[in-house]
């Protein structure tokens, strides 16, 4: 049923596209729609590849601080290597200056952290919702790791004291060499997590995320009531520990306002670790409103006492640090003439950078420029205007004399991790623009399939989905074409990056400029998989090749 329902979907979105084409006038005078096909006898249809250069970028450096969720745990991508991934995180009473009452007891301590769940899986026989964490699990579900929960002493602070109006931002330092320790960097520092771990508040030395739902029971006798919840990192904690931190704590300064917590209690460090060289890592939502460490206590006199509770949650700063111990040597590509081999891994790894016209900035008279090539095989010609070309005088337009039909950047994998089974199921490759740090907007928004509640089925038009069974992908990128044609839009360097959310557009920036990134986006840092593509240099073979292919309408006798 779920597959008729999808299949569905896209025979309406198709519908919609194909009336939209038929609807589309046929007097070429101006030319504002994508599509005009064969069908029109007075149209020939025809297809070009525009040179490009694709290279590789090691990322370097990114921003780890309040992502819109974080990353736990242990994966050794097949074919990238391995990465490890804790949390530095602070946690914030609800509320300030309690009143703990008279001889309080701590009867338990919870901790509490949902897993990110993009999707249901139905309904069981009692009529409970069921969940999968599938695609936000990496790795082995059945490995264990070592999960170690440290009271952080480390200061996390919320301004750069080098620009009082600007916000304190943490970046990656995944690649030091050091495999053991969780760091940081600072535009003037770097911190070493392990050399501020406080007392051990939580240790199990065999982890495993769960996808069953969690089940609480309230009440006694007639009154008992059960209540579930999204699967979540659920457990007790130490009671003396809260006790002597937070109970004892009652009526002192440390617990009247926010600013005196944070300076007296600094956080936690969850801290991940494989078990014999193997393990899983899971997305973890610590943004929740469900997120929160309860502690359960009683108080008042021995003949009536009471219950109550005091919580703290985890809206505060948070950082999520990688340690990379990759296989491969991420490096640099060549921007001249592209790469053989690109290397998309989130992570602090590695992405791809497309110039569509690879060219154009060479400075060789005996080399056409491949983007003034393209404009003038697409514009008609006005000596008397400043720009060469005619305009529409209405829209300011300039006036084509082909149209373009679709135009996709068709890319190969070249990845010996297509082996293992579902490997690259959850995988989307999303492009952006590098100068600007935003999707590619027309192609973006313009694409109807957009879903927030299936990232893996949204905006399949524009960026695809994997082929299964030739893996690949196709990147539509018509509008960018167009808008470079008609509006003289800038030709920026389009990025690409592996996504397991390709509805996330949020970016996160670099510490350092290089080679024009100064950001990239959020849902590559969190997906710590990794491909391998072909390239665009001559020494790939043709039908591998990256490449960008135009699909154009020209009116016959021309």
């Amino acid at each position: 049923m779920k597959n008729t329902i999808k299949a569905l979907k896209f025979f309406i979105v198709f519908l919609l596209i194909t009336l939209s084409f038929i609807a589309c006038d046929k007097d070429f005078s101006v030319i504002e729609s994508d599509v005009l096909g064969k069908g029109n006898a007075n149209f020939d249809t025809d297809q070009m590849d525009i040179p490009i250069a694709a290279y590789n970028k090691k990322l370097n450096a990114l921003r780890i601080n309040n992502l819109s969720y974080d990353l736990l745990g242990f994966f050794d991508d097949p074919e990238f290597g391995q990465t490890t991934a804790s949390i530095v995180t602070q946690i914030t009473p609800i509320s300030f200056s309690p009143d703990f009452g008279e001889n309080p007891v701590i009867d338990s301590v919870i901790l509490s952290i949902p897993y990110l769940i993009r999707r249901t899986t139905g309904i069981d026989s009692d009529g409970n919702t069921t969940y999968s964490i599938q695609d936000s699990l990496y790795g082995d579900a059945s490995k264990q790791i070592k999960l170690t929960i440290y009271r952080n002493d480390y200061f996390l602070r919320s301004f750069n004291p080098n620009s009082a109006d600007s916000p304190q931002n943490y970046f990656s330092n995944a690649s030091n060499g050091n495999t053991t320790d969780n760091f940081a960097l600072t535009e003037n520092s770097t911190i070493n997590f392990d050399e501020h771990k406080g007392e051990t508040i939580y240790e199990n030395a065999a982890f495993i995320p769960s996808e069953e739902a969690i089940e609480l029971w309230e009440g006694e006798g007639e009154d008992l009531v059960k209540s579930r919840s999204a699967p979540a990192l659920r457990d007790t904690l130490s009671r003396a520990f809260w006790k002597s931190a937070i109970i004892d704590h009652q009526g002192e300064p440390e617990l009247s306002n926010a600013s005196n917590f944070n300076d007296y209690f600094r956080g936690l460090y969850f801290k991940a670790e494989a078990v014999n060289g193997t393990g899983n890592m899971v997305s973890l939502n610590l943004s929740s409103t469900d997120a929160n460490i309860n502690i359960y206590y009683t108080k008042g006199a021995e003949s009536s006492r009471s219950q109550s509770t005091y919580t703290l949650n985890f809206r505060g700063i948070r950082l999520n640090p990688f340690i990379n111990n990759y296989n491969v040597a991420l490096a640099d590509g060549d921007s001249s003439l592209g790469d053989e081999t690109l290397y998309l891994k989130g992570a602090e790894g590695s992405m791809a950078i497309v110039d569509l016209f690879g060219n154009e900035d060479i400075d060789n008279n005996d080399i056409p420029d491949a983007l003034e090539s393209f404009i003038d095989d697409f514009r008609i010609a006005d000596p008397d205007d400043a720009s060469g070309y005619l305009k529409d005088n209405t829209t300011g337009n300039f006036v084509l004399k082909k149209l373009i039909n679709e135009a996709q950047l068709i890319v190969h994998e070249n990845s010996l991790a297509v082996s293992v089974d579902d490997y690259h199921k959850y995988d989307r490759i999303y492009a952006y623009d590098v100068k600007n740090n935003t999707p590619l907007i027309d192609d973006y928004i313009n694409d109807p399939t957009g879903d927030e509640n299936d990232p893996l089925n949204s905006k399949v038009l524009h960026l695809s989905q994997r082929n299964q069974d030739q893996k690949k992908y196709k990147i539509r990128l018509t509008e960018h074409l167009n808008n470079i044609l008609l509006r003289d839009s800038t030709n920026t360097k389009i990025g690409l990056v592996l996504s397991t959310n390709v509805n996330n557009t949020a970016s996160a920036q670099t510490l350092i400029e290089e080679n024009g990134v100064t950001a990239i986006p959020t849902a590559t840092i969190l997906a710590p998989r990794g491909t391998i593509l072909y390239g665009s240099n001559n020494n790939v073979l043709e039908e591998k090749r990256m490449k960008l292919q135009v699909f154009f309408t020209d009116p016959e006798n021309n």
